[in-house]
């Protein structure tokens, strides 16, 4: 497959090399670097999230305006990722690129994936506490406050192979924005990319793990801290079994779905052309 004549994008059999690169790039990053962009990666994320929680906060718009309005805004997080530079647990599920081509070892893929989740943890974390030292949730009257709440309390009711299916659905989203990404050269180039598959996995419900790092933490703070809240019933096992699902659902959906499939198509011996 070559390049579209006069199109002023990186052809898909590219972008996969590129992606290889990037694993092989990613694996090598010194280990306290990698820790840090993990940290940015979190709160970049979260600010999305945020960003999301104040649109679906209104209640004078329709559900579909709220979904969508709110997804295009969740963006953010993956836009500043992408473009100012972070590790996201999620987007590195596209390792298993450089993995399958032996580019990586088993043992510097599980690395990766475990400091960078750690880190986003962290930098989810550090903006709930930012966030709610600024009292952020109690604009609109508290119904900030009580979106997250809502949010979180829908996330741990869902049984656990629904929060599964939704993990592998958002993931693969995820990652094929990021791969689209890839395939630009510009700031405008990359945005664009990002920002249809990531407000579509959004305002459809699905579910992002280090997304829930900051919606579900910061509904527990904020339940902990008000008992009139107390009927929302955010438990910390129900927190667990959600991201148990999701982690799993999307390390399915990003890996397997996307990176193994574009993996076995373009990068596979006998099958790749420069």
């Amino acid at each position: 497959m070559s390049e579209l004549s006069g199109f002023d994008a990186y052809s898909p059999q590219q972008i996969a090399k590129r992606v290889e690169m990037a694993g092989v790039a990613k694996d090598r990053l010194p280990i306290l670097s990698l820790l840090m962009l993990s940290v940015l990666a979190g709160a970049f994320i979260g600010l999305g999230a945020l960003y999301f929680v104040l649109i679906r906060s209104d209640a004078s718009l329709s559900f579909a305006t709220k979904q969508v309005l709110g997804g295009i805004a969740f963006s953010l997080g993956l836009i500043l990722v992408v473009i100012a530079g972070a590790e996201l647990f999620t987007g590195n599920n596209l390792l298993v690129m450089a993995r399958a081509a032996g580019k990586i070892s088993t043992r510097g893929l599980l690395v990766n994936w475990t400091i960078v989740f750690v880190g986003n943890l962290a930098g989810s974390l550090g903006l709930v506490l930012l966030v709610y030292l600024s009292r952020h949730a109690e604009m609109n009257d508290g119904a900030i406050a009580q979106e997250y709440l809502k949010i979180a309390a829908a996330k741990i009711s869902l049984p656990f192979w629904t929060a599964f299916f939704r993990g592998v659905l958002c993931n693969s989203l995820v990652c094929l924005a990021i791969w689209m990404a890839m395939a630009g050269h510009s700031v405008i180039d990359k945005v664009v990319a990002i920002v249809f598959p990531i407000s579509a996995f959004a305002a459809a419900g699905f579910e992002h793990s280090v997304a829930n790092m900051y919606l579900l933490s910061i509904a527990m703070v904020l339940q902990e801290l008000d008992p009139s809240q107390a009927a929302h019933a955010i438990t910390w096992l129900g927190v667990l079994k959600n991201m148990i699902a999701v982690v799993l659902g999307n390390v399915l959906g990003g890996s397997m779905l996307v990176g193994f499939v574009y993996y076995v198509i373009y990068l596979r011996r006998g099958k790749h052309r420069t």
